[in-house]
């Protein structure tokens, strides 16, 4: 028993010395390599960092600084507004016998629109005109017993003059002398009523003049014209109504041939206004919001006052107009073109990226290798973007993938239309030779 103990000890210690060496061995070759694959992982990080090493070149999408001439725009929303607006209204009163137009007609300045039952003013006007010719013959009444009397008077002035002289020889009594004295005196009194009565019957003969002319104007209301060049609305009151006088609005015409939008801009835009204003014409531009175009007219009116509630100022473009696109009270985008910014330089927006510095664009050196140029953008037209300063015409930047990029990363370019590497319609790969027959 003992000596069978013994050797199952030293086959034991045998068999654990194996393990140990193979574990040891095991150890070994899994540290080694280790080492070679961290090694390689190392290099390969290296050489893709920045793109100098072995990585390959980010793909983004360029473009070309361009230059163009620029308009310089103040972009607002607006409204239409009629160029005038006339609310029409019935000065007498009367039955409505006549309309002449239909709701939403167009009509000219001069046009009938309404008639209103003439007869009563027909009658009036008579009346004065009978008044006129019966104070015409007063007058004429008047001016005859003034010569009447101017005659009466005359004589009377003589015979007192013979009788008072031969009263002073006594040959008539001085008594007869005053008696033909008093007659010429009270002959003279009648001759200036005569005169008075005839100033009194011109008088009322003007006066009747007058309300012939009135009762002729107010019989000229009973037929209702246009003041206007205009398209009319609704209809508020129908033939055969009865309409007081000036109180009831008939219909309103709108003149929409010229035609007015209303718009306001920042107060800190005025100073640039007037100034381009002074100049010459402002253009003022108007688009529809679901119609393609644009209606050109030019700036005419800027209002007296700031707006103190929103710091803005009023503005009126006129339009002519003549296809009436414009529409009293529409809502339309205006665009206030001040002025042309010649041989602007221009990149797509989406070209200009924001850092903690600012603005900058991503231009693509000779090598390839990109640079973050610091920017000063300027106005936006359309798609692109101004820039006042940090770029020159013909500089190569990049549009699309600027999130992978960093400062002397080298890209593969693509010009946005499936070309490679700068070239449109390619794709920067060689097509495959066909392989010799036989």
């Amino acid at each position: 028993m003992k000596i069978y103990y013994t050797h199952n000890v030293q086959t034991s210690i045998a068999s654990a010395g194996l393990l140990c060496a193979v574990l040891l061995g095991a150890f070994l070759l899994h540290g080694c390599t280790g080492t070679t694959a961290a090694d390689g992982g190392g290099s390969g990080a290296k050489g893709g960092k920045g793109g100098k090493g072995g990585g390959g070149a980010v793909p983004v999408v360029t473009a070309k600084v361009g230059q163009k001439d620029v308009p310089i725009d103040i972009a607002v929303v607006g409204n239409v507004e009629a160029y005038s607006t006339i609310s029409v209204k019935a000065q007498v009163g009367g039955e409505i016998t006549k309309v002449f137009f239909k709701e939403g007609d167009l009509v000219q300045k001069g046009d009938p629109l309404f008639t209103i039952d003439p007869r009563p003013l027909d009658a009036a006007l008579a009346q004065v005109k009978a008044n006129l010719a019966k104070d015409q013959a007063l007058l004429a009444q008047a001016q005859a017993n003034l010569a009447r009397d101017i005659a009466q008077e005359k004589y009377a002035r003589t015979e007192s003059g013979r009788y008072n002289k031969l009263a002073a020889e006594g040959i008539v009594s001085k008594d007869q002398g005053e008696q033909f004295t008093s007659n010429a005196d009270a002959l003279a009194q009648s001759v200036m009523a005569d005169r008075a009565a005839i100033e009194s019957a011109k008088a009322q003969a003007v006066a009747d003049q007058a309300n012939i002319a009135n009762a002729e104007v107010q019989l000229g209301y009973t037929s209702i014209k246009s003041p206007i060049d205009g398209r009319t609305g609704n209809l508020t009151i129908k033939q055969g109504n009865v309409v007081p006088p000036n109180t009831t609005e008939l219909v309103t015409i709108n003149q929409i041939e010229p035609i007015y939008a209303t718009f306001a801009v920042p107060e800190s835009k005025l100073n640039d206004v007037k100034k381009y204003m002074a100049g010459g014409k402002v253009q003022v531009l108007a688009k529809l919001q679901d119609a393609a175009g644009n209606e050109s007219g030019s700036l005419t009116f800027i209002d007296n006052n700031v707006d103190m509630t929103t710091g803005t100022i009023k503005l009126k473009g006129t339009f002519d107009n003549k296809d009436r696109r414009l529409w009293p009270g529409q809502f339309v985008n205006v665009i206030l073109r001040l002025a042309m910014q010649p041989n602007a330089i221009v990149v797509p927006n989406q070209a200009v990226q924001t850092g903690q510095d600012g603005a900058f664009v991503y231009v693509v050196k000779e090598d390839r290798s990109v640079e973050a140029r610091p920017v000063i953008a300027g106005v936006r037209v359309d798609q692109d973007l101004v820039i006042e300063k940090g770029l020159e015409v013909g500089e190569t930047i990049v549009v699309e993938g600027q999130l992978r990029l960093a400062p002397g990363i080298k890209v593969q370019m693509r010009d946005g239309k499936g070309g490679g590497d700068g070239k449109p319609g390619g794709d920067g790969k060689k097509k495959d030779r066909a392989a010799p027959k036989g």
